[in-house]
C-alpha cells in the first residue's frame, strides 16, 4: 500500500531530495504529486535582471567573448554609423552580440524585431490603432464632444523607438533578417540611408496642430512628433543577423559591415565555460569536450549545448546513462 497521496489528492506534498544518484530528478514520472525544491537555472536562463534607478537594465549576466578580430569590426561599424551584418553557425552568439554591446556601451535594453516570412517594414515602424480612436471618438462625441489625442492610438515599433531623437543611440537587433520577405531588405535601405520616417495619420493634421505625442518602448517617455517626421539624432546600433538561408541585394550588403562569427575552438570553448560556470567547471569535462567537438565535427551543434552538458554534469547527472548526453548534444541540422 503506498503512502503518497494520488493526484486527485488534497494537494502537493513536500519530497525533500534522498541521497542518491537520482537526485537531480524532479520529474519521476509515476503519477505522484510532490512539492519539490527547484534548482537554481544556469546562468543563461534566468529572466530575473534587475532595472537600475534610472530604468535601464542592470549589468547584463552573462559574459560575451569575442576575438580581437571580430571585435574590430564591431568597432568599425559603430564609427560608420553602419548596420552591422552577422553571420555565423546557430549558436555563435549573433543575437547575443547586440546585447553585449548595449551592456558595455551602457545604450539601454536592446529593441527586438524578431523577423518572420510575414514581417514587414510598417510592423517595425508603428503601429496605428485607428478602430480604438474612432471607438473612443464615438463615447466622446456623445458625452462631451471632444476629439481623443490621435498620439494616445500610435505606438512606436522597434526600428521607429530606435530613430526616435537622443543624446545616445539606441541597439535595434534586427533578428534573422534571411527568414523575411525577399523585399524587406530593400523595404530598409531608404530608412537605413535617411535616418528618418514619415508617420501618414500625423503628417495630414493641419499646419497649425500642436506637436503630438505618441508611445514609445518606454511609458513614462512619450516622443514629441512634429509634422509626423521621426528623424534620428545619432543613428542607433544596428546589428541585423542571418543564418545564411537566404542571399542579400548587393545594394542593402554594401551599406552594411558584414561580420562572419565562427565557431569556437576547443580552446575558445574552455574559456566560453570558465567564463559562464567559473574556473572550476573546467575540472573533469575533457570527454564532454571531446565528445562535442566530434559531433559537431559532422553536424551543427550551438556552443550552448556544451554549457548544458557541463551544467547538468556538474550537479551530478550521468548523462552517460541511456541518451541522455545525445539529446542534449543533438545536432541541429536534418530531421529531428
Amino acid at each position: 500500500m503506498t503512502t503518497s497521496e494520488p493526484l486527485t489528492g488534497p494537494g502537493p506534498r513536500r519530497l525533500p531530495f534522498a541521497d542518491g544518484p537520482d537526485d537531480w530528478r524532479l520529474f519521476q514520472g509515476d503519477g505522484e504529486r510532490r512539492e519539490v525544491p527547484f534548482p537554481a537555472a544556469p546562468p543563461w536562463r534566468r529572466f530575473d535582471r534587475q532595472e537600475t534607478p534610472t530604468g535601464a537594465e542592470a549589468p547584463h549576466p552573462r559574459p560575451y567573448l569575442i576575438r580581437p578580430e571580430e571585435a574590430d569590426v564591431v568597432n568599425a561599424a559603430l564609427h560608420l554609423r553602419r548596420p552591422l551584418l552577422v553571420t555565423g553557425p546557430p549558436g555563435t552568439g549573433k543575437s547575443s552580440l547586440a546585447h553585449a554591446v548595449a551592456h558595455e556601451l551602457a545604450l539601454g535594453t536592446v529593441l527586438q524585431w524578431p523577423v518572420n516570412s510575414r514581417s514587414m517594414l510598417q510592423d517595425a515602424l508603428y503601429h496605428y490603432d485607428a478602430v480604438g480612436r474612432l471607438r473612443e471618438a464615438t463615447l466622446r462625441r456623445d458625452a462631451d464632444g471632444t476629439e481623443p489625442d490621435i498620439g494616445q492610438y500610435i505606438r512606436l515599433g522597434p526600428l521607429g523607438n530606435a530613430l526616435v531623437p537622443r543624446e545616445r543611440p539606441r541597439v535595434l537587433l534586427v533578428d534573422e533578417l534571411d527568414k523575411g520577405d525577399i523585399d524587406l531588405p530593400n523595404d530598409l535601405l531608404t530608412v537605413f540611408e535617411e535616418g528618418e520616417f514619415i508617420i501618414p495619420e500625423l503628417s495630414r493634421l493641419p499646419e497649425d496642430h500642436a506637436p503630438v505625442h505618441i508611445q514609445t518602448d518606454e511609458p513614462d517617455e512619450p516622443a514629441t512628433i512634429p509634422r509626423g517626421r521621426v528623424r534620428c539624432r545619432e543613428f542607433p546600433v544596428v546589428v541585423i543577423t542571418s543564418n545564411g538561408e537566404r542571399e542579400f541585394p548587393p545594394a542593402f550588403l554594401r551599406r552594411c559591415v558584414r561580420l562572419d562569427l565562427r565557431e569556437p575552438d576547443e580552446r575558445r570553448l574552455r574559456e566560453i565555460v570558465a567564463a559562464h560556470l567559473g574556473p572550476a567547471a573546467l575540472d573533469g569535462v575533457d570527454d564532454l569536450l571531446r565528445k562535442f567537438l566530434g559531433r559537431r565535427a559532422t553536424g551543427e551543434l550551438a556552443t550552448d549545448q556544451l554549457l548544458n552538458a557541463v551544467f547538468l554534469r556538474k550537479a551530478g547527472v550521468d548523462l552517460d546513462a541511456g541518451s541522455l548526453l545525445k539529446a542534449v548534444l543533438h545536432q541541429l541540422g536534418g530531421a529531428v
